[in-house]
Order: C-alpha cells, then sequence, then structure tokens
C-alpha cells in the first residue's frame, strides 16, 4: 500500500487477530492526543509501531495496559472479545505486559525478587525468596540469562537488567508484549541476542508490540509496521513494504532525500585550522592521535563500538586524564585538563548519555540552558539576573525549535529530541570554536534528527568546527564532509568527501576492519 492510503491495521484477512484496537480516540483537555486510531497485532506476530515523539504511541499503549483511558466510541478485543481495560492490573490479567524504554527494576534486591515484585510468593506470612528463586530460574533458562535468580540487580549490566524486565513480563504468562525503545542502551552485539529473544518469543505464540526509532531494527524483525503521526494512524505497511522512503514520508511527511542536507559550502584547503590536536593519547588504549578541523568543517569520527571514538572526545575535552599530545585552538595551545579549561579554550562537549551526564532533569528548560553561563548572567553580591536568564531560555526557544509551552517546564517531561535541543542551546550560550557532539541524534526521531542536522549546519555556516561521533553510518556519511574512522584506540584513516570519490558507508567500514591502515581520498 501507499504510505498514505489510509489504516488497514484492522485488516488481517479473516483471521482473528489476539489485539484489535478499533477507533481509539483520546483526548487531554483541548489537546487530541489520539484520533479515532485503529491498529492490532496476531498472535505470534512483531507489529512495529513507529512515528515521531508526541505522535500518540505512548498514549495508544497506556490505553492498552489501563493506565489510560480511552474516550467514549472505540472498542478494544482481544481474541476477538471485547474487554475493559480499567486499569494496569486489568491489563496484566488480560495478558498484557509493556517493557518500558527506563528500566524499572530496583537495583538493591535481587532478581527473583524483582521479577515478582508486588507478588511476592509468601509462606506462613513471610516472604519465601527460595520460592522466588525456584519460580525465576526456568524463566532465566529461558532467556539463558548469564545470572542467577539470586545475584542482585545492582551488579548486573544494562542487557542483563533488560532481561530481568522481560523476565517479570513473562511471569504473568503474556499474550501480548509491548516493548518500547529496548536497545537504545545496548550495543550491537547486545542487540542481536535481544533479537534472538523476541524471536524465540513470536514463535510461542506471543504478540509483540516493538516501538522503535531505528529503521534497520524494524526491518530486520518486523512483520508489519504502523506509522502514527499527529494522533493519527496514517498506515500499516507488511514486510516486503517496508522500505526507508516509505517510513520517512509516512512519519514526517517528506522525503528521505531531504535529510542529508549540506548548505554549508565544503571548507577549501586554504582555510586555517579551528582545531588541532597532535599526538593525543591517555597512556593505555587511546594513542598518538592527530587530526585538525578547519572553520566550517564537519568531521564524522567513525569505528565499531569500543574503537575509542568517546575516548578520544572525551580526552580532548579535559573529562579524561591526557598523558601525551597538544591541542590547539585557532593556533594557540590549550591547557585542557578539565571541561571548565575546554569550554574556556572555546570547545564544548555534547554527551552520549543526555540524561545522566548532560541534563538536569528536575530543573526547568530556562535554568539548564543557563548553566554554562551563571557568571556570566550574574548580578552584584552574587544574586542570578533573571531577566537575562528568560532572555536566553527565550531566544534558545525561538532558534532551536524547542516544542514547549514556556522555559519553567522541567526538562525531564519534554520529548528526547527536545532535550537534545536543550543540551544543545546551553553549549551555543558559551559561543564555542569547537563543539565535539557524541551520538547527537541518539534516542531521538526522525523529524527531530532532521533538525538537529539543520542545527549541525549551522553551526558549519557560521565558521565553527563541528566533529560529530555516530554509530549510525548514514547520518555520518550524510552530514560529514570528511571522515576520520578509529580502530582499537588509534586513528587509523580518513576519507575525503569528494564529488568524483564520495564518502561512503563501503569506505568506511573497509577501513573499520581493515588489518592495515588505509586513507582513502
Amino acid at each position: 500500500m501507499t504510505a498514505e492510503a489510509g489504516p488497514r491495521a484492522g485488516d488481517v484477512s479473516g483471521e482473528v487477530p489476539e489485539l484489535d484496537m478499533r477507533n481509539i480516540a483520546k483526548s487531554f483537555a483541548n489537546i487530541r492526543a489520539l484520533s479515532n486510531v485503529s491498529f492490532s497485532v496476531r498472535g505470534g506476530e512483531i507489529h512495529a509501531l513507529m512515528g515521531e515523539n508526541g505522535a500518540g504511541k505512548s498514549t495508544l499503549m497506556k490505553i492498552l495496559s489501563g493506565a489510560y483511558q480511552a474516550d467514549p466510541g472505540g472498542e478494544i478485543r482481544l481474541r476477538g472479545e471485547v474487554v475493559s481495560i480499567n486499569g494496569p492490573l486489568a491489563g496484566r490479567r488480560h495478558g498484557i505486559a509493556i517493557i518500558y524504554q527506563e528500566l524499572s527494576l530496583s537495583p538493591n534486591l535481587s532478581v527473583a525478587e524483582n521479577i515478582f515484585l508486588g507478588e511476592e510468593k509468601k509462606r506462613l506470612g513471610f516472604i519465601d525468596r527460595k520460592a522466588m528463586e525456584a519460580a525465576a530460574r526456568p524463566l532465566l533458562e529461558r532467556l539463558a540469562a548469564p545470572f542467577k535468580a539470586s545475584d542482585r540487580v545492582a551488579n548486573l549490566s544494562i542487557a542483563e537488567r533488560q532481561l530481568v524486565e522481560i523476565a517479570r513480563a513473562l511471569a504473568g504468562h503474556p499474550r501480548i508484549l509491548v516493548m518500547d525503545e529496548p536497545t537504545t542502551s545496548l550495543s550491537a552485539r547486545e542487540a542481536t541476542r535481544l533479537f534472538t529473544i523476541i524471536r524465540q518469543l513470536k514463535s510461542e505464540g506471543i504478540a509483540i508490540i516493538y516501538i522503535s526509532h531505528r529503521m534497520a531494527e524494524v526491518y530486520e524483525l518486523a512483520d508489519r509496521v504502523s506509522v502514527l503521526r499527529d494522533g493519527s494512524l496514517i498506515g500499516t505497511l507488511d514486510k516486503e513494504e517496508i522500505t526507508a522512503p516509505a517510513l520517512v514520508r509516512m512519519m514526517v511527511g517528506r522525503e528521505l532525500s531531504s535529510f542529508y542536507t549540506k548548505e554549508h559550502r565544503h571548507p577549501t584547503e586554504d582555510r586555517k585550522p579551528v582545531l588541532e590536536v597532535e599526538g593525543v593519547g591517555d597512556g593505555h588504549f587511546i594513542r598518538d592521535c592527530s587530526f585538525s578541523v578547519r572553520a566550517g568543517e564537519v568531521v564524522g569520527l567513525a569505528g565499531l563500538v569500543g574503537s575509542g571514538r568517546t575516548e578520544l572526545a572525551r580526552l580532548i575535552y579535559g573529562a579524561d586524564i591526557r598523558a601525551s599530545g597538544r591541542i590547539l585552538v585557532d593556533g594557540k595551545e590549550c591547557k585542557v585538563e578539565s571541561p571548565l579549561q575546554a569550554i574556556n579554550s572555546g570547545i564544548v562537549y555534547l554527551t552520549e548519555d543526555r540524561k545522566a551526564l548532560g541534563l538536569f532533569l528536575d530543573m526547568t528548560i530556562r535554568e539548564n540552558i543557563s548553566m554554562s553561563v551563571l557568571g556570566t548572567d550574574a548580578l552584584p553580591a552574587g544574586l542570578l539576573n533573571l531577566k537575562a536568564a528568560r532572555q536566553r531560555a527565550a531566544e534558545a526557544i525561538r532558534s532551536l525549535g524547542i516544542r514547549t509551552l514556556n522555559a519553567a517546564v522541567t526538562v525531564g517531561s519534554l520529548s528526547g529530541g527536545n532535550q537534545q535541543k536543550v543540551l544543545l542551546s546551553r553549549l551555543l550560550e558559551t559561543k564555542p570554536r569547537v563543539l565535539l557532539l557524541d551520538e547527537p541524534t541518539r534516542g531521538i526521531d526522525v523529524g527531530a534528527k532532521s533538525q538537529i542536522y539543520q542545527i549541525i549546519d549551522g553551526l558549519a555556516r557560521s565558521g565553527a568546527a563541528v566533529v560529530v561521533i555516530s554509530s549510525e553510518l548514514p547520518e555520518i556519511v550524510g552530514i560529514s564532509d570528511r571522515v576520520l574512522v578509529m580502530r582499537d584506540g588509534h586513528i587509523v584513516g580518513q576519507i575525503e568527501g569528494r564529488p568524483e570519490a564520495p564518502i561512503t558507508q563501503e569506505k568506511i567500514m573497509d577501513i573499520a576492519t581493515s588489518a592495515a591502515s588505509l586513507s582513502a581520498a
């Protein structure tokens, strides 16, 4: 079907679906969150649900789980029967389990205690930990978990904790399993292992709703894809119809080809370098890294997971101790032994983990944006200049297109894309000459990605030197003027983007995986 051909999710060719949501609508005050959405999933099917942040995916799933109640007029059918799901407990009784993007485990408890949290097994009125561990073992064996039911969750990796979440969901014998952005914090190897588990659950007849922004995952896993936009179902594609252009057009209403269009001109060789990195290393893993970035240039830093990209950026920024090498900005050597010294030298760093290391989620947009320039805004006697802070926030909201009611909204309540814009705006308030952007579009939807690309393009046009670290090769290829490739803590090659010899994913992977260093023109 074409992208705009209209909803087809309820049509399962005569087969009674495990889940059939019909004409679901939801309003909050005067805001329409969902408009007559119909969505169905068969047993033993992986049905991807996609859409930009704010499209209505979470609202639809919260109605399914019982956390929200739909407006009158729609209905939910499970295996053909109309049901009323008037709360999360009712949702679980109907065999519906949701694994949210933000894991909700108690690190101080054991694996078994987390699996049965709220439904503890008891003996003579006391919690029976041995019984819970015994009941947890077959669940963990089913997932081939590399840890024991008695292990403390605090000692597990992120990927292992996710297995605990899945085991907790399976403990309720679900017929429908919703997974919300499950690979956000996983490495490629961990994600591959998760996909194996998802396929296993599918083979057991479980209906799986898979929410993700990552198209490669959808291509690999999904039997069907439904797309929401502005609270409405745009359409549903069968597996053979799923393509990147079709999905992007459905999600944002425009073509994929417009995403990576660069407006800034490729910097000429006679432009002086803004950033020069000479022989930088940490004395352990990162060794003898040298490169330069000219004014107006976007340099991509690519490589496999574990190649040292983030570690190199943190050395340049002073977040980690540098054992060797020099860093120059505009031809002047800089003493960069801390992030504050880096900022004072004109270097800023956008962390890959905005929630844990970048933002103050409980503080307002205005407070987050002003955090790096408190001294600049200070009044006599050390008082904060609230007027200046309000002006900064208002200008950032306007210029970066941050979608919010006002600057007094807490950052934690924003979508991932808008959180990233707030973090970028804080960095830009320092008027940097060099920007190190580590996974700048991780965990945000395609529409927000396009806006981030425009911001990066604007920074380059303003004469800044931009380094972009990304695990997404199409992103690196699309926005970079030149690509540096790392392997085993060292820069092993570079690719110049020229009309006669453009940057390609194949060239990057060839250098990243080759046994010998390589420089491609």
